[in-house]
């Protein structure tokens, strides 16, 4: 694809190095020439395509004029980098993206010397170029260091913690907002263009620097001047809070205007101290299915670059849509319902909530642990807050989880998706750590749904809990068993069993039913769909341990302090010792792949899990169940 003549000038560039080695004014037909490129490439492979659209022209900018990968280059999220990618010697292996052995959908520091920070979660890129900044510094080195970072980002409260750390500190460190949820209209975007110039110039800075030293033996007349310049500044522009914070604030400017993008980012290179950079940027610029609904567009399976119209593969329905049904039907049955959740709503199932009840729904913005927080106060006053977050966002509110939702022991309910492995997102979404995170907390009520009818019995049961209470599913769709209308809450504590058989059993969390049905059928043993992790149902183990010479733990967690372990615990406690094996993901962060395919890597596919019992079982034993 890459040897099409109309990505010829595309053609003579394969690091920054190359670009900087271009004249000035080819630089907006190299813009087109990445975009184009972006939208083919992706409309093969799928992924992540507005935002990757939207920062073409920042990237080819902050390259041009900055010397990297020795000046130091952050970026926030990833979901921007693609054009950053093909400008550092990946354009070829771009039709590779998120498939197993490709390319990583996020900047990630194995892959290149360019990606400085992995990222995945939000709001880091300031903490980390603050940190390379001080490094720098320390060695006396003329690098350069840039945080690129969205406007959805900048809603984290970690890189308010870092803007003031950076400010207080006078880091030499430059802060560019990619701000793509506000429109420019002409005049205005001209006049901050041109005042983005004049307050990024020389002359500004030295009568700015200046200034500060004569009028500070005034103090009188030093603070009126200052607070002159604030007035201004912030009649024209919005940067009084990133001025208060110390950062020098420049822009807004058009984020797809190259010339003013390098002249600006020139003068900046100059100045030393921190200082603050607003580009505005548009989702999507310039393939019009992106920019009408950059959304839609955000994440994106193959589509017809043409038409933008995307494939859809025929599935069942998924755990997140059973979530979404489920909530908007319990918010009609109880008022005091609320459903909160950190700038996640279309990918946690909550968009019919959000317009059936938008008094109920609250998106608190990339802040987990404010949004659990939140939702604590919400409970001490009566009310039922329902928090759907993704397993691997849930992390990073761990503190508000035990010390404000489980030492208070408050009704405060979790719908976590994307449990377990998440395919082409690979390590930093996957879902592995929570039923260890998890399984440790007092007063917690932890469960899995083996099916989407499960799930939705699940949630009900979760939700009647006078205490903290989880349910966690993967993501997709399920075994494709047919959802009930009706609710009925589970016995608390108590699982179910699937099948009776003989010498060996299978005790299988979650998603790991099917699976352990199968090789369970193979094999003549006994499988238990186990539901709850916490609390476990102990009095059936111990059966199951005294009738059984093997028992077998089936999870989509880490083994390291997972289910498996929780009925460890359970049979040493009682003293039995019977033959255990324990079955999940490895020590180890997996890449991103297909889902099937990383389960089977992992050995927890039907074949997988019999293969293992039967290297588990004694020579004899292993004989009969073999021609079975």
């Amino acid at each position: 694809m890459s040897d099409q003549p109309e990505y010829g000038l595309l053609q003579q560039i394969n690091l920054p190095e190359d670009l900087r080695q271009l004249d000035e004014a080819k630089l907006p037909a190299l813009a087109e020439d990445i975009r184009q490129f972006l939208i083919e490439t992706i409309s093969r492979t799928g992924g992540h395509l507005a935002a990757g659209l939207g920062t073409v022209e920042l990237t080819i900018a902050l390259h041009y004029v900055y010397n990297t990968p020795h000046d130091r280059l952050v970026w926030d999220v990833g979901h921007q980098t693609y054009p950053h990618k093909i400008l550092t010697g990946r354009r070829e292996r771009m039709q590779s993206m998120r498939q197993a052995g490709g390319l990583s959908g996020f900047p990630k520091r194995e892959e290149s010397a360019f990606d400085t920070f992995g990222v995945g979660h939000s709001s880091t890129s300031i903490s980390a170029a603050l940190g390379m900044a001080v490094a720098a510094a320390q060695a006396q080195s003329d690098r350069r260091t840039v945080a690129v970072i969205g406007d959805g980002a900048l809603s984290g409260g970690m890189a308010y913690e870092a803007l003031n750390n950076a400010g207080d500190m006078d880091a030499d460190l430059l802060v560019v907002l990619n701000d793509n949820d506000m429109s420019i209209s002409p005049n205005v975007g001209a006049m901050s263009n041109y005042l983005a110039r004049i307050l990024s110039g020389k002359f500004y800075t030295r009568m700015r620097s200046s200034s500060k030293t004569v009028l500070r033996t005034i103090p009188p007349v030093w603070e009126l001047a200052k607070r002159a310049e604030e007035h201004v500044k912030g009649m024209l522009m919005p940067g009084t809070l990133f001025e208060e914070l110390g950062f020098n604030y420049i822009g807004p400017i058009d984020g797809h205007d190259i010339k003013t993008l390098v002249r600006t980012l020139r003068n900046l290179k100059d100045q030393t101290g921190p200082r603050f950079l607003h580009v505005v940027t548009r989702k999507g610029k310039g393939y019009e299915p992106a920019e009408g609904d950059p959304c839609v567009y955000h994440g994106v399976t193959p589509f017809d670059p043409a038409t933008g119209k995307m494939e859809k593969k025929p599935t069942g329905k998924t755990y997140t849509q059973v979530f979404g049904e489920w909530l908007c039907d319990m918010a009609q049955q109880d008022s005091r319902l609320i459903g909160i959740t950190p700038a996640m709503r279309e990918g946690s199932g909550l968009v019919s909530f959000s317009e059936q009840f938008p008094q109920r729904y609250f998106d608190v913005g990339i802040a987990e642990q404010h949004a659990l927080t939140f939702a604590a106060g919400l409970a001490c006053e009566g009310l039922k807050p329902v928090v759907a977050i993704y397993s691997t966002f849930l992390q990073r509110a761990y503190d508000q989880l035990i010390h404000d939702i489980c030492l208070q022991n408050l009704p405060v309910m979790f719908a976590i998706d994307r449990a377990g492995l998440v395919g082409a997102d690979g390590a930093t979404h996957a879902g592995s750590f929570d039923l260890s995170y998890l399984r440790a907390l007092p007063n917690l009520c932890l469960m899995a749904p083996a099916d989407e009818n499960e799930c939705r019995q699940m949630l009900y049961t979760a939700y009647r809990i006078e205490g903290p209470a989880a349910v966690r599913y993967p993501r997709g769709s399920g075994p494709g068993v047919a959802v009930k209308k009706t609710l009925q809450a589970l016995p608390v504590g108590q699982a179910e069993l699937r099948k009776q058989g003989q010498r060996i059993a299978i005790l299988a969390f979650g998603s790991m039913l099917a699976p352990a049905l199968a090789a369970g059928q193979s094999l003549n043993a006994t499988v238990v769909n186990m539901r709850f992790i916490k609390p476990l149902d102990e009095a059936l183990v111990l059966n199951l341990a005294r009738d059984h010479g093997l028992l077998v733990t089936v999870e989509e967690n880490t083994l390291q302090g997972g289910a498996g372990s929780a009925v460890d615990e359970c049979l040493a406690a009682a003293g039995l010792r019977p033959r255990l094996l324990n079955l999940g993901l490895p020590d180890r962060f997996l890449a991103h792949g297909d889902p099937q395919a990383m389960l089977a890597e992992c050995g927890l596919d039907a074949e997988g899990i019999r293969r293992s019992i039967l290297r588990a079982v004694p020579v004899e034993l292993a004989a009969v169940l073999g021609s079975a």
